[in-house]
């Protein structure tokens, strides 16, 4: 099992990290795909990931970020990039939920990383909400594939994704009680375009939502419901979402 998005340089993760770590192995999550959010957080990640094999990254300026961050930050992305555990640009996106910042100003550092994205063809982690429509027609602009990750969007929004040959990315929200149409989307679905994630610490799943903290260990719960939801075992999940994984971040977990 593959965790394609978390956030493991959260001081509620990082805190704990071996331990973290160690309970998601014995889950049976051979692989992690940890998540830089702004600047001040990519060497951080960078050094978390440098002598672990099994623990790849992306880095980018999340939307809620970007008030905060300097645009002469960008281009470093590019050179992030060479190192050898990272393996897409983003998170990136459109928040139009929390207004941390302006829609236009998001809109210019999303095309700026994007830009980065198809000059070095990468993948890239969408962040986007209540923004899809907005999104697309930024991301129609660019020829590269992306991950809607955390995806909560209407099944017209999640066809509109798949349409443009996106992925989309299910974590503990698709085991909420309320969660019923993303598992009637997680079902029908291509069976090629669908990750699983925790994006951790965040959004922990049933039967686990009391448990505050979520972590890498606890994607199996997610895994779980998308495969029931399409008439699936754990295992056979398992298969088809670490090809994906392998697929979309180009690289062997």
């Amino acid at each position: 099992m593959i965790d394609t998005h978390c956030h493991l340089t959260d001081p509620r993760l990082l805190a704990q990290l071996e331990t973290v770590l160690s309970r998601a192995a014995a889950a049976g999550v051979s692989g992690i795909v940890t998540i830089g959010t702004q600047p001040a957080d990519w060497d951080a990640v960078i050094k978390l990931v440098s002598d672990r094999s099994n623990i790849r990254c992306a880095f980018g300026v999340h939307p809620n970020h970007c008030h905060e961050v300097d645009p002469a930050e960008i281009p470093r992305l590019r050179e992030i990039q060479k190192h050898p555990s990272v393996v897409a640009l983003g998170e990136m996106g459109l928040d139009y939920h929390h207004k941390f910042a302006p829609r236009d100003q998001q809109a210019k550092f999303l095309e700026a990383q994007l830009a980065i994205a198809a000059e070095i063809n990468r993948p890239v982690v969408i962040h986007c909400r209540e923004a899809v429509d907005d999104c697309l027609a930024i991301l129609k602009n660019f020829p590269v594939v992306a991950v809607f990750h955390c995806f909560t969007g209407t099944r017209d929004e999640a066809d509109r994704i798949l349409a443009a040959g996106h992925y989309l990315g299910f974590t503990g929200v698709v085991t909420f009680k309320n969660g019923q149409p993303l598992r009637d989307i997680a079902a029908a679905a291509p069976a090629d375009r669908i990750l699983v994630e925790t994006d951790a610490p965040y959004l922990s799943p049933e039967p686990m939502r009391k448990q505050k903290t979520n972590e890498p260990s606890l994607v199996v719960h997610t895994a779980d419901v998308v495969a029931k939801s399409r008439g699936l075992s754990r295992a056979q999940l398992d298969v088809l979402t670490t090809k994906n994984a392998s697929r979309f971040y180009r690289c062997e977990f």
